[in-house]
């Protein structure tokens, strides 16, 4: 089912979500003091193009250079990319076939607005990449 969903997810809004984060991703990393911004930016592309079956969680690690961060990054890039989720989601819940897509990308909001400090992570592992390492 995960399969099925992603390829309408890519058909429908995933490409010219995950084409928004390419954008971002390449003025970031022109600008050489934003690359960071743009590494974050092409992982955020690469889960805007297939989202079904990961999640995002928050580093416990992160700390104040990513509030920094992020704080830019709304203010650069993020603000527009969220509306664009929004956006979509809003124009997906307008049929019920499209619901769990305008869902999921309501679920990529705080990842759009939020990169730094955030990992992208396969469903069936969420805790095990938020626990911090054992040593």
């Amino acid at each position: 089912m995960k399969t099925i969903l992603n390829v309408i997810w890519l058909l429908l809004c995933g490409l010219w979500m995950a084409i928004g984060y390419v954008v971002a991703g390449i003025i970031c990393c022109i600008l050489v003091i934003t690359i960071p911004f743009g590494i974050a930016s092409f992982r955020m592309a690469n889960y805007a193009l297939w989202p079904f079956g990961r999640t995002v969680v928050r580093k416990p690690s992160a700390g104040t250079p990513s509030l920094i961060g992020n704080i830019i990054w709304i203010v650069v890039a993020g603000l527009w990319l969220a509306i664009g989720h929004i956006t979509t989601g809003l124009a997906m819940c307008l049929t019920i076939i499209g619901i769990p897509l305008g869902i999921a990308s309501f679920k990529m909001v705080p990842v759009s607005l939020l990169p730094l400090g955030a990992e992208i992570v396969p469903t069936d592992q969420p805790m095990a990449a938020a626990a911090p390492p054992r040593y």
